[in-house]
């Protein structure tokens, strides 16, 4: 199977986690005849059910839902309390007395994977880490496509000698988190347009381009270095469909050359966002901190309170090193206006 058999045209819009991507723009962008991507990573199985079913009756299109693997972690209580303790110039700038314990670390990443099988979308792609062989056997006994993030060739070969289809190249320009599972995250500082050709010539899967990537033109230069399509994250953020709360996509809008960096201080995981307070604050004890999904579930409860104050120096604003050529319009305008840009270039 080819990825231009599953969608015609070679884009892909960017999973954005936290609720960003809604049905109504995974459909927009499907039925345009790009590839709408549903991020599943932080919904119950029972919401991942709601939202596809929401999907399936806006478009009889493909589309892709998109998976963290991950493991459920069981930090100590003194590593707990020790985390938050190094969160409390945080936390208690909002005038609380303590931060609350999360009820869990993250949802079941066996149980989301059930699911998967159950729903059968076309297509399904995966970060943080790796499928079995048995996994990757199911999905495509189920008839869906598989597709592994990474950030290094050596996660492409892996991906690949488990029967992955494709692989989504993400460059360090990337908005949110880095895909690494192969050695230190920190140590994955290749370039969309350096990484691209090293995977290419590793491997004989597809290969889809991420990061950086804003326009036409940039979809034009990674399909001639060797992509069969691209993914768009921060392009598909600022998008009408979209369910990033308003000063957040004001902050995206209005970035100019305000600096975007990779930073472990929200989550645990190397992830790109605009640079603001928060990161600045917690800087010192970024190489300390626990390590995705502890962190994230930690500071879950800072990043709501900072959405319902309207305060985005407490925010985790992810978005790529391109956000100041984000343009806002509806999803299938957008996916029309790169089409365009794409002959044009």
């Amino acid at each position: 199977m080819t990825l231009a058999s599953v969608f015609p045209h070679p884009i892909i819009q960017g999973p954005t986690a936290g609720g960003f991507n809604t049905p109504a723009q995974v459909a927009a962008v499907s039925n345009a005849g790009a590839l709408g991507c549903l991020a599943c990573s932080l919904l119950s199985p029972d919401v991942i059910r709601e939202q596809t079913s929401q999907i399936r009756a806006l478009t009889d299109k493909p589309f892709c839902l998109n998976f963290f693997v991950q493991d459920t972690p069981k930090p100590s209580a003194a590593e707990v309390e020790q985390a938050k303790e190094w969160l409390k110039p945080v936390w208690s700038s909002l005038g609380w007395t303590e931060l609350p314990t999360p009820a869990k670390w993250c949802e079941d990443f066996s149980a989301q994977f059930e699911t998967l099988i159950e729903l059968r979308p076309a297509v399904a792609s995966f970060t943080f880490g790796i499928l079995s062989v048995e996994q990757i056997r199911r999905l495509h006994e189920a008839g869906i496509f598989v597709i592994g993030t990474i950030t290094h060739a050596d996660e492409a070969l892996a991906w690949e000698s488990r029967g992955a289809d494709a692989v989504i190249a993400s460059g360090t320009e990337s908005g949110g988190h880095r895909g690494t599972f192969i050695g230190a995250q920190e140590d994955a500082k290749l370039t969309t347009f350096e990484l691209l050709p090293a995977v290419v010539a590793a491997v004989n899967i597809p290969v889809i381009a991420a990061g950086g990537i804003m326009d036409g033109a940039d979809i034009k230069r990674a399909l001639n270095g060797g992509a069969q399509a691209v993914q768009m994250g921060t392009a598909f953020l600022v998008t009408d469909e979209s369910s990033i709360n308003a000063p957040y996509k004001q902050r995206l809008l209005t970035a100019g050359n305000h600096p975007t960096r990779l930073t472990r201080t929200f989550s645990g995981r190397y992830a790109r966002g605009l640079e603001n307070r928060f990161m600045q604050e917690m800087s010192s004890k970024e190489p300390q901190l626990p390590l995705y999904p502890v962190q994230n579930s930690l500071t879950s409860s800072i990043r709501a309170e900072a959405i319902k104050r309207g305060e985005t120096e407490l925010m985790s604003l992810w978005c790529g090193t391109g956000v100041a050529r984000a343009r806002p319009m509806a999803a299938a305008k957008l996916v029309e206006t790169l089409l365009a840009e794409i002959s044009a270039a």
